[in-house]
């Protein structure tokens, strides 16, 4: 329907407009009413229009690769959406559905074009949205990038922190248990054969303090490999608690899901009884 221009003077956007150029856009937009959990439109539509809100709140989401439901932005009063499809001409890559019931403005270029001849600081508006939005894209698709730790840590893990590993993955395993208990049998063993000229006589003091700083030097390192084990496991939990979360919200929405089709199911039975009733 047609919009009052009393409307625009309560939208941010509109405030500044005088009168008559108020009077103008309002000839030119479009008032539409959204019941709760309708949609406004959805990914692939054409994207020839876009809305501001006046009153109530729309969600704005898309969804990722594993089918899930991501939330892009939540616009209330004197917010848009819908304005990167628009200006492009390109279909939605989002979908939009009201949360509550809500009121929005339907724009498309030529109102646009209007907007900006009269008002021309409304483009930085509109530019400051469309940045706030790309920005959540930028930061969903790290989100969606950065989900195997091992691969994440590996790739800023530093020289030393690589050594580090490689040290602990050696100093633990039966490869180093059995060379090195094979290297003090040699040492001893000749130290044993050379008797007097010995380098280290028994009780091998100098084996030991070898030893010594062998242990001295090892503790350190495997705890640096222990801490970024412990970093790895870490973000394992926070990637299996945003997945159970996810999880859900999805069982989440089936339950309400299931509960309206029961609220329907039991309106058409009630439908059913009173027409058998009168029959």
């Amino acid at each position: 329907m047609a919009c009052n221009p009393e409307v625009l003077k309560h939208v941010p956007l509109f405030a500044l407009l005088d009168e008559e150029k108020t009077a103008v856009l309002a000839g030119q937009v479009r008032l539409k009413t959204f019941a709760p959990r309708q949609r406004i439109y959805k990914i692939g539509d054409s994207g020839g229009q876009a809305y501001v809100v006046v009153s109530g709140r729309v969600r704005v989401a898309t969804v990722d690769q594993d089918q899930q439901e991501v939330v892009v932005d939540e616009p209330s009063h004197g917010e848009f959406f819908g304005f990167a499809s628009m200006l492009e001409q390109s279909p939605h890559q989002t979908e939009a559905v009201a949360i509550d019931e809500a009121v929005c403005l339907e724009v498309d270029q030529k109102d646009i074009a209007v907007l900006l001849q009269r008002k021309p600081l409304a483009g930085m508006d509109m530019l400051r949205v469309l940045g706030r939005q790309f920005h959540a894209s930028q930061q969903l698709v790290r989100l969606r990038a950065n989900r195997h730790p091992n691969e994440v840590i590996e790739k800023d893990a530093t020289f030393g922190e690589r050594i580090a590993d490689l040290v602990a993955g050696f100093g633990g395993s039966w490869t180093f248990i059995i060379s090195f208990g094979f290297a003090l049998t040699i040492y001893m063993a000749i130290d044993a054969a050379m008797g007097k000229k010995a380098w280290d006589p028994y009780p091998y003091i100098l084996l030991n303090l070898f030893l010594s700083m062998l242990a001295s030097v090892q503790a350190p390192i495997i705890m640096m490999s222990q801490n970024r084990q412990d970093t790895k496991d870490r973000l394992r939990g926070e990637l299996d608690y945003d997945v159970n979360r996810r999880a859900e919200v999805e069982i989440q929405g089936l339950a309400r899901k299931l509960n309206l089709l029961g609220e329907k199911i039991g309106d058409v039975e009630e439908m059913l009884r009173e027409k058998l009733a009168r029959g």
